[in-house]
């Protein structure tokens, strides 16, 4: 089954990350009201970074700047690891996945900043810096609102999450849990709002001095995250595999393709607030609503069961 799972998820990852591209290079066109954006954007795109004359700054960290790009595409992958396709068909079978996606949430942090700092230059360290003040208050609420998603399976694994969600999807149950988790969602794949890492009011923040091939693969892991944030929306929120007539592993993809739109078109739509204002808001109001949000379902199913 392990196997199975496997090459699902392979399958997840080709077709996602496809889709994902897709997305990120045509919605921008269709908002800003292109009526036919080419799908062969983010092909050409792709094939101009590998072909053009990667920047390097002076003195930078070589090393980090390599793995950052490669630790934060492995946090992605290892994301969608612990996400089951079916019952039993899970890649790395956890009893703990909510744990084991808190702390891909927490590393992405580390790789941003890694990114950073690397180029040894003022834009990029300053878009780290800002990044990771954003960030982890940011990862407070989604550790609140998981366990709100936890809570009816009473287990942190998500395919015990996934069948608790067979009566009444946890949407249902806590639609403001998926707003909150979709804000998290943009953070940490540095979209709209809370892109505080790779803003255009800093040039590009971290990415201020990349290009070339060393860029891609930054935008490739970018992408892979979007698609594993997605995905895990999808099985927290909206029962994951379960549906009817269509197999489970469609059924997640299909869910993770809607979120992951609904992302991609946030990302483009939400205005960015100051950094200090957004502070406020995450300290002031985000993080009490997601624990009032918490409080909320213990008590449902503390007196409804």
């Amino acid at each position: 089954m392990e196997l199975i799972a496997a090459l699902l998820l392979l399958l997840f990852l080709s077709v996602g990350f496809a889709g994902a591209a897709l997305a990120d290079g045509m919605l921008p066109a269709l908002i800003s009201g292109q009526a036919r954006p080419s799908w062969r954007r983010p092909i050409a795109e792709a094939a101009r970074l590998l072909q053009t004359q990667p920047i390097r700054t002076e003195a930078p960290d070589a090393l980090l700047w390599f793995l950052a790009p490669a630790l934060y595409l492995a946090l992605a992958i290892i994301g969608l690891a612990v996400i089951p396709f079916g019952p039993g068909l899970v890649t790395i079978p956890s009893e703990v996945g909510i744990v084991v996606w808190g702390s891909c949430e927490a590393l992405t942090i580390v790789a941003v900043f890694m990114f950073g700092w690397s180029a040894n230059a003022p834009l990029p360290l300053i878009g780290a810096y800002r990044y990771v003040a954003i960030a982890l208050p940011a990862m407070l609420i989604s550790m609140f609102v998981l366990i709100g998603a936890a809570l009816p399976a009473e287990s942190l694994g998500f395919t015990e999450i996934v069948e608790a969600q067979r009566t009444v999807w946890n949407v249902v149950r806590q639609p403001a849990g998926l707003i909150l988790f979709l804000m998290l969602g943009l953070a940490i794949s540095l979209r709209g709002p809370f892109d505080y890492a790779d803003p255009a009011d800093l040039a590009g923040g971290t990415t201020s001095d990349v290009s070339g091939p060393a860029l891609l693969a930054w935008k490739i892991a970018r992408l892979t995250m979007l698609l594993s944030v997605s995905a895990v929306t999808a099985t927290a929120f909206l029962g994951g595999y379960l549906g009817p007539l269509l197999p489970g592993f469609v059924w997640l993809l299909l869910k993770t393709a809607l979120v992951l739109v609904i992302l991609a078109a946030a990302g483009n739509l939400l205005a960015r607030m100051p950094p200090a204002r957004m502070m406020g808001v995450i300290w002031t109001m985000l993080l009490p609503l997601s624990f009032l949000m918490l409080l909320a379902v213990g008590l449902e199913l503390l007196l409804w069961g």
